[in-house]
């Protein structure tokens, strides 16, 4: 009983501290987009929540000896070298307070999340073509930004002269710092209550139930063995597009990990040499701490059912059951300072799939196909009173299908983080949204098809610079079992009119002139199974719901319709004509369709020899 309330406790002051961050900060990005995470570790820097990933304590307690520590301090740090890879690019701020007992630290509430701009080479601090973290803005290690209550007026000011928009980054550090000491005071109220030793004893009881969960229920359902994959990020920002390599090989025992029970072994050598643009990951540190906990949800899909998937919290309990092998320094995931870092969802983002790629070769296919569900557009310029402006928004796309269910559409990896509501942006910035709607024929086709991206129309009203940080732009997210890849990413400006062109998906400061329309097109999610599988009836519900087009029904699905969108009439005897056809002209194919967009980064290749099981 007592391990439920105090379970329950931590998960009540985590949605505390976010909902008071959210209620009272001011950055679009943080306020609205919620492109922030709390999290609570224990004195141990275990991560006690699982609802969210977030930063690790690690960094902290590295500089500040736990015992040097006082009632209201906190710490701030965003320095990616320093943060023991919990901090991947330096718009992440994080604010960390000490929870203390009878005058001693018994764990920490802490909040990162995604600040508009921290200085650096161009607005919102993520330059594309960045050969140096020197360009990417203000480094902070860890330092003590409240003492005891104080703040440090210095280090606030420092670091908001640095910004481009110094009133939002104020804000927003104000609403982190106060609602942790809010979060403390409640934790504080905890260990009052019950003591400390029934409290660390409820900590250490809630991890080892996550432990023996995960080795119970999922890494069961692996089978031991060796399996190798690998995906690709598709350009860096300075050099030409080519395929930067993520590879995991995965080894699962039935010993090794806790009590001598199962564990997997995560070994990444393979992964390319680190890029010379902001896509690199310092993944290498704390022993991949972070990594770990990154990775992990997606061992979930491996539950019996969602439903019971969505009740698996993923916090420092699976770390003992995960063992990571990093390649020498030098690679994506273990760069050398000074390499760029603001990109480097490309890679971390990329991983999830190649985990997820790698773990359906070993249980024929039952994960779900490939998403990609993050990406950085926006613009800037001067707004109606001549003032500037900076409008950022981390759009969504499509999730892969799964062997049960269709992928979801338009998720965002970030969990409770949205798009930018169009009544505040149009209101605050020079722009109209003309449309926000679901991208026709995104998702990958398959028996299960996958999600659709996002469609957007942004006409500017003044000149402005569009901006934009994507990836899978060439390459799409994969199909899995006879599933085809989603569509790409895709930005068009003007579309349809006299300058219309299409935008790179790395670009700091493409010009837009008032008048003309940016239209966004986010990923689709892959496919799962056979398209040609995939019940007509579903086809048809897809034509009415505006989710597939007629010429996408019938290339995709071998399904032959005519009349409206609102009633439409499926041919059956010219469907099972086609699908026949269609069936008979295939060749031997792989276990994953990585899209047309692979060949041309493959000197021609349409798979790669790990596709084949």
């Amino acid at each position: 009983m007592v391990v439920e309330i105090v379970q329950g406790t931590l998960a009540s002051v985590e949605m505390e501290v976010e909902t008071a961050i959210a209620r009272t900060s001011r950055s679009p990005m943080i306020r609205d987009a919620h492109d922030f995470r709390a999290g609570i570790h224990d004195r141990q820097l275990r991560k006690l929540t699982g609802r969210s990933y977030s930063a690790l304590v690690h960094p902290v307690a590295r500089d500040f000896p736990l015992e040097t520590m006082k009632p209201g301090d906190v710490f701030f740090h965003n320095d990616v070298y320093e943060s023991e890879g919990g901090i991947g690019h330096l718009p992440d701020l994080c604010v960390t307070v000490p929870v203390f007992h009878e005058g001693e630290v018994v764990c920490f509430v802490q909040a990162f999340g995604h600040h508009d701009d921290i200085g650096g080479a161009t607005p919102g601090s993520m330059p594309s073509a960045a050969t140096s973290v020197y360009e990417e803005g203000l480094m902070v290690p860890p330092i003590k930004l409240w003492d005891q209550g104080v703040p440090n007026e210095a280090a606030l000011r420092i670091m908001t002269r640095n910004s481009r928009m110094p009133e939002s980054l104020a804000a927003d550090l104000d609403a982190e710092c106060s609602a942790c000491l809010m979060g403390a005071a409640r934790l504080t109220e905890l260990f009052e209550r019950y003591g400390r030793q029934t409290v660390e004893g409820a900590f250490q009881a809630i991890l080892d139930k996550t432990t023996e969960t995960y080795r119970r229920e999922i890494l069961s359902k692996i089978p031991d063995g060796e399996y190798v994959w690998e995906d690709y990020a598709e350009h860096d920002g300075v050099d030409e597009p080519k395929l930067h390599t993520q590879r995991i090989t995965l080894t699962k025992t039935s010993t090794g990990g806790p009590g001598d029970g199962p564990k997997i072994t995560i070994d990444f050598t393979g992964t390319a040499p680190q890029a010379k643009g902001p896509i690199n990951h310092c993944g290498d540190y704390a022993d991949g701490n972070f990594l770990k906990k990154w990775l992990a949800p997606i061992l979930r899909n491996l539950a019996d059912t969602p439903e019971r998937m969505g009740e698996l919290d993923v916090n420092e309990g699976v770390v003992p059951l995960i063992e990571m092998k990093f390649p020498e320094k030098g690679t994506l995931l273990t760069p050398i300072f000074p390499a760029p870092t603001n990109a480097r969802t490309f890679v971390i983002l990329r991983l999830l799939g190649v985990l997820a790629g790698v773990i359906a070769k070993a249980v024929d296919g039952k994960m779900p196909a490939d998403q990609e569900t993050i990406r950085y557009t926006g613009v800037y310029g001067k707004d109606r009173d001549g003032k500037d402006y900076l409008m950022r928004e981390v759009l969504g796309g499509g999730a892969g299908g799964r062997y049960y269910a269709d992928g979801e559409d338009t998720i965002h990896v970030v969990p409770d983080s949205r798009n930018l509501p169009t009544e505040f942006t149009e209101s605050r910035f020079p722009f109209l949204v003309e449309r926000l709607g679901l991208a026709v024929d995104s998702g990958g086709p398959g028996r299960y098809r996958g999600g659709l991206g996002y469609e957007k129309h942004i006409r500017m009203l003044k000149d402005a610079n569009f901006m934009s940080i994507a990836d899978r732009s060439i390459l799409a997210c994969w199909g899995v079992k006879g599933g085809k890849a989603g569509r790409p990413f895709e930005v068009c400006i003007d579309p349809g009119g006299p300058e219309e062109r299409y935008v790179d998906a790395l670009a700091d400061a493409e010009p837009v002139k008032a008048g003309q329309v940016i239209r966004i097109r986010t990923t689709g999610g892959g496919g799962w199974g056979d398209p040609l599988e995939r019940p007509v009836e579903e086809v048809e519900r897809d034509l009415r719901w505006g989710k597939v087009s007629f010429e996408g029904a019938r290339r995709d699905y071998g399904v032959v319709a005519s009349g409206t969108k609102e009633d439409p009439v499926i041919d059956a005897a010219a469907t099972e004509q086609l699908r026949a056809q269609l069936r008979d002209g295939r060749g031997e194919e792989p276990f994953f369709d990585r899209g047309p967009g692979y060949a041309q980064l493959a000197g021609g290749a349409t798979a790669a020899d790990v596709d084949w099981l």
